[in-house]
């Protein structure tokens, strides 16, 4: 019995990732109902009078302050501080696709994909828990949005895989080639450079928060 190649092995694990995201869509839908919520062109629309229900489990500004743990109210400058390097690694990303992606002939990342606010629409979280969840909310997207336009850098400049696997490598390291193969490299190098279509990001904003 022949051994499976990495190619193969990878290639069932992409059909299995597939496969369960038609899943995950699916018991996102299933959510949708459970939680009397739709998504019209990426927008929350909650069922009339659900919102009200909503309200009611809401915790007030003061009640939740006097119930808050000290060394949480402590370490809030020291959390809320990370937004600077933040929005400048945002600004920075930008400028850089802007440039050079147009430069190398990539495909720009599209930044609003990975930045959702709609957690905000959520009327059981009280003011401040409403600011906390929009900041977890754009750190993360920043993240993801930078880890795309990385992650395409990476394919373009060296698509290589190492000789060792990280424990969580982005979805274009499967194209990459492998580690010491300096045929493949060589000669299919510009040809890689020009598969972006079918190395798509998965997310799309449909699949929500």
């Amino acid at each position: 019995m022949t051994k499976p190649t990495l190619e193969e092995i990878l290639g069932r694990l992409q059909k299995l990732q597939a496969e369960l995201e038609i899943e995950i869509d699916q018991l996102l839908k299933e959510k949708r109902r459970q939680f009397h919520y739709t998504l019209e062109q990426g927008k929350v629309r909650f069922e009339q009078g659900f919102k009200a229900l909503q309200r009611q489990q809401r915790i007030g500004l003061w009640r939740y302050l006097l119930g808050a743990r000290l060394a949480h109210v402590l370490s809030a400058p020291i959390i809320y501080s990370v937004i600077v390097p933040l929005a400048l690694l945002d600004l920075m990303i930008t400028f850089y696709q802007h440039t050079c992606f147009r430069i190398y002939g990539i495909p720009l990342v599209r930044r609003s994909d990975y930045m959702s606010v709609d957690r905000l629409q959520l009327s059981y979280l009280n003011a401040i828990e409403k600011l906390n969840c929009l900041y977890c909310s754009y750190g993360n997207g920043v993240v993801e949005y930078c880890r795309e336009v990385s992650a395409r850098t990476e394919q373009y400049w060296c698509p290589i895989k190492h000789a060792r696997r990280t424990p969580d490598p982005h979805h274009r390291v499967d194209k990459f080639f492998d580690y010491g193969d300096a045929d493949a490299y060589k000669q299919k190098l510009q040809s890689l450079r020009r598969q972006w279509d079918e190395s798509a990001p998965k997310h799309t904003p449909e699949s929500g928060d």
